[in-house]
């Protein structure tokens, strides 16, 4: 074991990653494996094209991951709701075919489990309300199938919020989405607002009764995007004990690389780096503080990554940017997945339990 208080950068980083498992809010790779790979799980321990494989989340040193049971806001209806199932299959056949690599996790005592034997912590999350077709009961199911995270919106409002990328028409939340805010919090499922707009964020601070994630944004203040979260929203997190999960998509982190984007791309594009995302670190903890920091890569969701961060072998690259910078061995490990294991580990008890006769919201 390297000494906590070790001066050398790369001697931190190794110390930090003993200390903390590298829990990353956010990978797609599941659906990379419906559109490229109709769903096999065959052969993802040889090179792949993808973001993602075996051989580079072990180099990255991931610890635990929240898989995406993403399906596009396209889907609507029971398409939405079949499509999220798929995922979730998928992520419990990858557990299936590699127990020696992955195992399901659903709460913090789990993740410490996983990394105690030598697997990756499989975490799931949902991203978007269209998943559940504005059903609780199809909420309560999930959470039974163990997903730990509700994102509120994806690219598009759903029926009660307001998402960051659409024309706004609710003001935030809804007097249902209100009521949604009340039952995720009371089945244990973290409430994810990457995605919603500032309205959205503000109004689920205002109700939610447990720490929020941002599973995969990045900060307006430095990149001014509508995917990332202003300072005035940050600065809440001390008081909700949440976590930011920094994310690595060029168009959030870098505004050249945005402009570029939403041109007509003719161009070269722009140079990213892991600098630019260190910079949203540093910049999400100025504001929300060290305790309210993680990583949310975002891998598989999107065609480019910045330099050094291409794929999920990147993330040591990242935490020895920050000690070359200054961060001690407890802030890297702090970021690197402490935080979001604090925050999963007080929503374990209401997660664990089952007291779904007394809900309010039937339908």
């Amino acid at each position: 074991m390297v000494p906590a208080g070790a001066t050398d950068a790369g001697a931190r980083v190794a110390a930090a990653l003993d200390l903390a498992p590298l829990i990353d809010g956010h990978n797609d790779w599941a659906w990379e494996c419906r559109l490229n790979r109709d769903y096999s799980v065959d052969g993802l321990d040889g090179a792949l094209a993808s973001d993602t494989d075996i051989d580079r989340l072990r180099a990255g040193r991931v610890g635990g991951q929240f898989w995406s049971v993403f399906v596009e806001d396209t889907l609507a209806g029971a398409d939405a709701v079949q499509g999220t199932l798929e995922q979730i299959d998928w992520v419990y056949r990858l557990a299936a075919r590699y127990p020696d690599t992955f195992v399901i996790a659903r709460s913090a005592a789990d993740v410490e489990a996983a990394r105690a034997s030598g697997r990756i912590a499989s975490l799931l999350g949902a991203e978007g309300a269209h998943s559940v077709n504005d059903s609780p009961a199809v909420l309560r199911m999930l959470a039974r199938l163990g997903v730990r995270y509700l994102t509120l919106t994806h690219v598009h409002n759903t029926s009660w919020a307001d998402s960051g990328t659409d024309e706004p028409v609710h003001g935030g939340l809804t007097e249902r989405g209100v009521e949604y805010i009340r039952e995720l919090n009371r089945l244990g499922m973290l409430v994810d607002l990457s995605h919603v707009s500032p309205a959205t964020a503000h109004a689920a601070l205002d109700v939610t009764t447990a720490p929020v994630i941002f599973s995969h944004s990045s900060c307006a203040s430095v990149t001014a995007h509508p995917r990332n979260v202003p300072d005035n929203v940050l600065a809440r997190l001390a008081d909700n004990d949440g976590v930011v999960m920094v994310t690595f998509v060029p168009q959030f982190i870098s505004a050249e690389y945005a402009v570029w984007f939403a041109g007509d791309k003719s161009t070269p594009a722009p140079r990213v780096t892991l600098t630019h995302v260190a910079d949203h670190v540093e910049r999400a903890r100025e504001i929300a503080g060290i305790r309210h920091i993680g990583l949310g890569g975002d891998f598989d969701g999107t065609d480019d990554f910045p330099e050094l961060l291409e794929g999920v072998d990147g993330y040591p690259a990242l935490l020895l940017e920050l000690a070359e910078r200054g961060w001690s061995t407890a802030e890297l490990a702090a970021l690197a997945g402490a935080n979001v294991l604090r925050v999963l580990r007080q929503t374990d008890a209401a997660f664990a339990g089952d007291d779904s006769a007394l809900t309010r919201l039937t339908r």
